[in-house]
């Protein structure tokens, strides 16, 4: 049996393992990519002095109008609650944000959410291929797909070559030498290793699925007992009324009025003393306090622009299962439900992961080449003896 999961483990790792390092590689890059953007561009994150009260939204608002170039558009503002950072004005696009230093309104960067971190996740997701919105096929989604599908059958038959016979045998199997050697060495990692980093792996694996299959994602919605959401249709508000007789275009949305928006944050401070961030755009504000378990969890508020008064509110404890697992998937998957701790893990593993992949091709090279590099045979037949051929 053995030797059948053998051959599955070698020629389901042949043909993916590439694919495999470079979406272990690039998760391991995304787990710590707030840390490192910090450390790259702490002036972005971090104000020099924090002196007095956070200036207002409204303020903050008309400062950065003042340096921003026109074309930029602001969507919201990102309020921490961290005294040492600078708030963030939310633009339009992905990941996009301008920072401003709260206290004395200076734009101290802006990132256009197309830099190297983008890249990676786009590597990590669809090797580089453009995201379809619509559904359409995308051969670069489809490949991550089925590369971390089969992982999951390379670390399964991993694990069933790995059983040993008997205690003496692993014993062995659970200790990686350090002093036998360079092949020694990888080869323990790779087989000692893998059997510590399988479990972790094989988590991260099957919840990376769910952003691959919708089969997949229907299946493991419901092993947990809960059914997908509905989807429901919403008409797109039009930006202007209809048009009558007497105009002559479309009018333009009233400008947003930002004094409302500090009686917004000022009511939700007041609800969350321990909160994490506040984001306010026109008409909804979101509420983060959560650290550990589903980090993307969080409380959603609608407010009359014009007065500034809540009208709304959707508490996370008060969500139906399926859209709280969907924070969870994305929190064990990324390493974040069990902070610091469950992040190193997370990003050891993916780089384990990586190392595997290129370790068995480096396995097989070696074993091929050593059969190549052999004396081939013939067998003498009056004799029936094996003589060697030059």
């Amino acid at each position: 049996m053995k030797k059948f999961f053998a051959k599955v483990h070698l020629w389901l790792s042949i043909p993916f393992g590439i694919i495999i390092a470079i979406v272990c590689l690039t998760g391991a890059i995304l787990v710590f990519e707030t840390e490192i953007q910090e450390l790259c561009y702490p002036s972005r994150y971090f104000v020099k002095e924090a002196k007095g009260e956070p200036l207002s939204p409204a303020v903050l608002m008309e400062v950065a109008r003042g340096q921003l170039p026109d074309s930029v558009k602001i969507n919201g503002i990102r309020v921490t609650s961290d005294p040492r950072r600078t708030y963030q004005l939310i633009l339009p696009g992905k990941k996009a944000a301008c920072f401003i230093n709260p206290y004395t309104g200076k734009v101290t960067g802006i990132d256009d959410g197309n830099g190297f971190f983008m890249k990676m996740m786009r590597l990590h997701r669809w090797l580089l291929d453009e995201y379809k919105r619509d559904g359409s096929f995308a051969w670069g989604k489809v490949i991550v797909g089925y590369s971390t599908l089969v992982l999951v059958l390379i670390i399964i038959s991993g694990l069933a070559i790995w059983y040993p016979r008997n205690k003496k045998v692993l014993k062995n199997r659970l200790k990686i030498k350090t002093r036998a050697g360079w092949f020694r060495f990888l080869y323990d990692l790779h087989v000692a290793g893998g059997f510590y980093a399988a479990l972790l792996l094989l988590v991260l694996s099957l919840t990376g699925l769910t952003w691959s299959f919708g089969w997949y994602r229907d299946a493991f919605y419901t092993v947990f007992g809960v059914g997908m959401p509905s989807q429901q249709t919403h008409a797109a508000a039009s930006s202007s009324p209809h048009k009558t007789s007497g105009e002559r275009g479309p009018k333009k949305p009233p400008r947003t009025d930002y004094t409302q928006w500090g009686k917004v944050l000022a009511d939700l401070q007041s609800r969350y003393p321990e909160y994490k961030s506040i984001a306010i755009q026109d008409g909804s504000a979101t509420v983060s306090t959560a650290g550990y378990g589903n980090t993307r969890g969080s409380d959603r508020y609608s407010f009359d622009p014009a007065t500034g008064k809540i009208t709304e509110s959707q508490l996370y404890d008060d969500l139906p299962r399926s859209a709280q697992i969907r924070g969870w998937i994305y929190s064990v998957h990324a390493g974040t439900w069990g902070g610091m701790t469950t992040r190193i893990l997370s990003c050891l593993v993916s780089l384990l992961g990586a190392v595997f992949a290129l370790t068995g091709y480096y396995f097989w090279i070696k074993k091929k080449l050593g059969k190549l590099n052999r004396p081939s045979c013939k067998t003498d037949r009056t004799t029936g003896r094996k003589k060697g051929l030059g």
